[in-house]
């Protein structure tokens, strides 16, 4: 039986986890609101946060990243409109990875076997030259291996 009780009592996040959250809310309208083309501020405000993010890499403004110290993104690699990477855990994007508009990248789960409902947060690895199309969503401890190709399709 769920005790909704004991999960709203357990402490998912550490104080400092909790600090950067806080500043991470007050900078998002810097990043999610920056013109198109400013590819260069937007990596820059995710590294300020500990994102390690490649050279050229093309993150849109629009799109979301819920904690960037858990985000490493390598060289070439572009972001698409409205991605939303919930990455509560890892979120490792290689090289020349393209991530579609509208995709959903999910690295945050609960373990709904025991009572209490514990948060979890398995990694997301996404190979170098891998394409995740629009709409897709990945799955908390998922691995999409280089040069693959994860369509909306495939996963239903």
């Amino acid at each position: 039986m769920l005790d909704i009780k004991e999960n709203r009592r357990a402490r998912k996040y550490s104080s400092g986890e909790m600090t950067r959250r806080v500043l991470w809310t007050f900078a998002q309208p810097l990043f999610r609101f920056s013109p198109r083309p400013c590819f260069g501020w937007r990596r820059f405000l995710l590294r300020c946060f500990g994102a390690k993010i490649g050279s050229k890499c093309a993150c849109l403004s629009i799109g979301d990243n819920y904690f960037p110290w858990h985000l490493e993104a390598g060289d070439e690699t572009a972001i698409g409109e409205q991605a939303f990477i919930y990455n509560l855990g890892r979120v490792t994007l290689g090289s020349r990875v393209t991530i579609s508009h509208r995709a959903h990248l999910c690295a945050g789960t609960h373990d709904h076997s025991k009572p209490d409902f514990p948060l979890l947060r398995p990694p997301i690895v996404i190979g170098s030259d891998a394409w995740i199309c629009a709409d897709a969503f990945v799955g908390p401890g998922v691995t999409v291996g280089e040069e693959q190709l994860l369509v909306h399709e495939q996963l239903r």
